[in-house]
């Protein structure tokens, strides 16, 4: 018989989450298209968008100097195609 406070094999599996290299990429093409939409009018761009890049460039570097465990050789690829298509996101406007 079955120990009744023994968890059943459900709750027993591990869960490693949402890789750090998937959020940071996500987080880059979401505040680029926001700052893009925002910052930009009729070919002109504000430039507080600059700004806004800046932080997003600091943001990258500390996320991937906190998390550089979790970067392997995939991860990095991924991440540097994602950084890749930013500037066709930015030609796109």
């Amino acid at each position: 018989m079955r120990d009744p406070n023994e968890l059943p094999t459900v709750f027993k599996r591990r869960h490693f989450g949402t890789p750090a290299s998937f959020t940071i990429i996500t987080t880059n093409y979401v505040v680029v298209a926001g700052g893009l939409a925002i910052f930009t009018s009729n070919h002109h761009i504000n430039w507080f968008f600059w700004v806004i890049l800046g932080l997003l460039a600091l943001y990258n570097a500390y996320s991937i100097r906190r998390n550089w465990e979790d970067y392997d050789k995939v991860s990095l690829t991924a991440y540097i195609i994602g950084l890749a298509g930013l500037p066709l996101l930015f030609l796109m406007f």
